[in-house]
């Protein structure tokens, strides 16, 4: 900023206090403009403003004209956060969408002709808009860079960005804040082209934006005819494709023999409303893509090149406001997607009825000049995703977990109908183990060490009592099948999980009761210690509270992305289990305390947690063999009913 311009912003201003405040980068404002830590200092030494307790401070006349050249200097730099630098060149925003192809707000200059070092008057108006991005460029070569630069009339609505080596080439937004009408001039440089056209991008909200909307196209005196016409409404529309209906939904047919088809469920109709489906049908050098599937917010799928977000070729289809956007985009670790810019898609076309999303586009198999869309000639896990949306086509993280395919597939390849899981098979296999070890094995173990020592007193299996050895067996099992089910999640995390909430903390109890009670049953003090009671109490205690935390622990993780089981059919089937298995307890032990009443002298162990029971038990050796097998069939079909859920996720 020249030194004669000074005294003429100072006359315009007027600043009667400033307070400065401590923080960790300490910055005193004024409207947009912002002063931070060095310049601050300067300030401070100028005035008398406290930096520690913050105060107000009248700036004499010296400190106000240094701290007014150094906001002015600063402000070029002081853009809100976005990514517009990265849109200098394609003037698109990152918001992944399609720009809208009419245009309802115009530019306007106050001449045509223009000398260098003159100012031309330009204005952008329209209806409400939001943000807008404004450049001057060669208009017989639009894809040059930015000439000339900009001067702002008003610094609340407009700001100065430069755009490759140009200074103050191009103006933007300050904020969201609606607006209806920008004036700015435009400064023409000495080596300006003979003619100049004024282009803009207005953002009306996050996913309704036009893109280089052409404006004025003002010449120097003389300049020849142009060699070529200009088509200047050409170059706003083409960074759009078309974008049409479909008018009936996706099938099946041709899948696994023309196209490569995914589907969930497996052969499931993608007319239907529960099917996710997504083809790849090759023609010559491009791929026709197909996806659909339940969903009022969005539907995404993704090329990988292993079962983990991250490093992914991704391609979304949004609803928005009824109408659905289709747009590339990259994964980056696991956070949000990053939409693309430019979009690589054509003959783009969408559905949206009875809470059915459906779209369709074709892109090119080889894509050299998009660093990061994939080559589909090449063999990758493929993922389907679907999840909720904001009105303005936000969108939020899916609740549950993917559907990835168990191997990689070339989708240009042989043709095939194939499904996918919303689990990894480590996920599965640890589930299914913790149902076999803990609605199984330690269920059936606990009822026969409770019940069946007189009914089987006098079998013997390998030199001990059969209830024994029965019981034994059935508890190293539900230890061995829990040791293993325990490492899965830890192999396929590579570590410790740190979104599984309390899930992963339990496990660990679970098993460490686990171990504990295995090492307390190996010294297991003999039948007339004076310790056997005190083991018998330990015993029991931990067994139970391992079983409590385990049916805790079950009830968790079946709603975890990972293993996320039907609900809420999940929750009332375990908790059938638990009543399946409570009333079976109950009842055998009421049947136990009737046979007890028969007897006229109760032996002195009844009190013991772990209780011998007496011979006048044994009349009942029956009925407990037939409550026993009616326990273990329905503890098989509990068990049977979760391990098919598992498989269908």
């Amino acid at each position: 900023m020249s030194k004669d311009k000074l005294p003429l912003i100072l006359g315009m201003i007027k600043v009667n206090t400033v307070r400065c405040k401590s923080n960790r980068r300490l910055q005193c404002n004024i409207g947009c403009l912002t002063i931070s830590r060095k310049p601050m200092a300067i300030l401070l030494r100028l005035g008398h403003c406290n930096r520690r307790t913050g105060c107000k401070m009248e700036l004499p006349g010296r400190a106000f004209a240094v701290w007014m050249f150094i906001c002015c200097c600063a402000s070029v730099d002081g853009y809100p956060s976005g990514k517009i630098r990265e849109a200098c060149t394609s003037m698109i925003p990152c918001h992944g969408s399609s720009p809208q192809l009419s245009p309802e707000h115009t530019i306007t200059v106050n001449g045509t002709e223009f000398k260098p070092g003159d100012n031309i008057e330009v204005h952008l108006s329209g209806p409400d808009f939001e943000g807008f991005f404004i450049q001057a460029r060669d208009a017989e070569h639009l894809d040059s860079p930015a000439v000339g630069s900009f001067m702002l009339v008003d610094r609340r609505l407009s700001q100065l960005l430069t755009c490759g080596r140009t200074k103050n080439s191009a103006v933007s937004h300050t904020s969201k804040a609606k607006k209806k009408y920008i004036k700015v001039y435009w400064i023409a440089p000495g080596d300006a082209p003979k003619r100049v056209q004024f282009l803009a991008t207005v953002v009306k909200k996050y996913k309704i934006f036009w893109v280089k909307i052409p404006g004025p196209i003002v010449s120097q005196p003389n300049a020849p005819s142009p060699t070529t016409p200009l088509h200047a409404t050409s170059e706003a529309i083409s960074t759009s494709h078309p974008v049409s209906y479909l008018s009936k939904p996706f099938n099946a047919s041709g899948c696994g023999s023309m196209k490569f088809c995914i589907r969930n469920p497996s052969n499931c109709d993608p007319e239907s409303a529960s099917c996710f489906f997504l083809s790849f049908q090759q023609e010559k050098s491009s791929v026709f893509i197909e996806m659909s599937g339940p969903s009022e917010g969005y539907l995404a799928f993704a090329l990988s090149h292993d079962q983990w977000m991250g490093g992914d070729d991704a391609y979304l289809c949004v609803n928005e406001d009824h109408r659905v956007h289709v747009s590339t985009a990259y994964l980056k670790g696991r956070s949000a997607p990053v939409l693309d810019s430019q979009n690589a898609l054509e003959d783009v076309s969408w559905r949206l009825v009875d809470g059915v999303l459906q779209c369709s586009f074709r892109r090119s198999i080889r894509l050299p000049a998009y660093k990061r869309r994939f080559n589909l000639d090449a063999s990758y896990y493929i993922f389907l995703a679907d999840g909720e949306a904001s009105e303005g086509g936000l969108i939020y993280k899916h609740r549950r977990q993917p559907l990835i395919t168990n191997g990689i597939y070339n989708v240009t390849g042989l043709p095939q109908d194939i499904g996918g899981s919303r689990s990894p098979r480590l996920i599965k296999a640890h589930g299914a183990l913790m149902f076999v070890a803990w609605i199984t094995t330690v269920s059936i173990g606990v009822i026969v060490a409770r019940f069946f020592k007189p009914v089987w007193s006098h079998s013997f299996l390998f030199g001990k009592e059969m209830w024994f050895q029965v019981h034994r067996m059935l508890m190293l099992t539900t230890v061995m099948l829990t040791s293993i089910s325990f490492v899965l999640p830890f192999i396929y995390r590579g570590g410790w999980s740190q979104q599984a909430g309390f899930h992963p903390y339990l496990g660990c109890t679970v098993m460490a009761l686990t171990i504990f009670q295995l090492l307390m049953a190996g010294f297991r003090p003999s039948r007339h210690a004076p310790r056997r009671q005190l083991f018998n109490w330990f015993h029991w205690s931990t067994g139970t509270t391992a079983r409590i935390l385990a049916v805790v622990t079950m009830f968790l993780g079946m709603d975890l992305p990972a293993l996320d089981l039907p609900d809420p059919w999940d929750t009332y089937t375990m908790i059938g289990f638990v009543a399946w298995h409570v009333s079976i307890d109950v009842l055998l032990e009421i049947h136990s305390y009737c046979l007890v009443r028969k007897v006229e002298v109760i032996e002195d162990d009844r009190v013991q947690i772990l209780q011998s029971l007496t011979s006048a038990e044994a009349e009942g050796r029956l009925f407990k063999q037939i409550m026993l097998t009616i326990y273990v069939c329905g503890n098989i079909v509990f068990l049977i009913a979760f391990l098919a859920a598992i498989n269908q996720i």
